[in-house]
């Protein structure tokens, strides 16, 4: 499951002129919602829920969403994300486990994620596939978050981190072993922060020696 020998891929849902190549070569992946709205390409992609914006479109909108998806676009999807509750890991497990079985029912990788308070003895993790790293920025960068992704690998879970705006955070993840990430740094100044962004990849890769 885990991705040996790769950078850590950068999931963004700011799609346009300055990702377009990026996203065809499959130097950056897609990370889609019910509500971007955008044309899934042939690109690598993953489904997240809006819990984390606040626009969450319901459950049976959500399940039809992702039911609406052909057997080939699901094949490129590295996970789904089951709904969750932000900060709140004891909401989020009571909230999430019903979902899981069913994402992978509908032919997704089910992704939980971890929230403020999780830990190693209550985390389900039979039921899932990826671990995503959400909670509150304190929380996940601390000692318990780095024990969970050490675990997770150990698992051969493939991890994803949430959050991901700046080349420190990238590049400390990445030394944690995470394999995906996300965030909003595309979607400011893209022109800009595009090639800022590759350099992140380029120098994650010499730092590991990924050629």
């Amino acid at each position: 499951m885990a991705r040996q020998k790769e950078p850590v891929l950068y999931l963004t849902g700011s799609v346009g002129a300055s990702t377009f190549k990026h996203l065809d070569e499959g130097t950056i992946g897609f990370m889609n919602t019910p509500n971007i709205g955008n044309r899934l390409g042939d690109w690598v992609w993953a489904a997240d829920n809006g819990c984390y914006s606040g626009n969450y479109v319901g459950d049976e909108k959500w399940l039809a969403w992702l039911d609406s998806f052909t057997p080939e676009q699901r094949s490129r999807c590295l996970f789904a994300v089951a709904p969750d509750v932000v900060g709140d890991s004891g909401a989020t497990l009571t909230r999430s486990r019903p979902w899981l079985w069913q994402l992978r029912w509908l032919g997704y990788s089910p992704a939980f994620v971890a929230q403020d308070g999780l830990t190693d003895e209550t985390i389900p993790w039979d039921e899932f596939d990826v671990l995503f790293i959400g909670g509150t920025t304190k929380w996940k960068m601390g000692a318990t978050v780095r024990g969970l992704i050490a675990e997770a690998k150990r698992r051969d879970k493939l991890v994803h981190i949430g959050r991901v705006n700046s080349q420190f955070r990238y590049l400390a993840f990445a030394a944690m072993g995470c394999d995906t990430a996300d965030g909003t740094y595309l979607a400011f100044g893209p022109d800009t922060n595009t090639p800022k962004l590759l350099s992140w990849i380029r120098k994650h890769k010499e730092q590991t020696k990924l050629f």
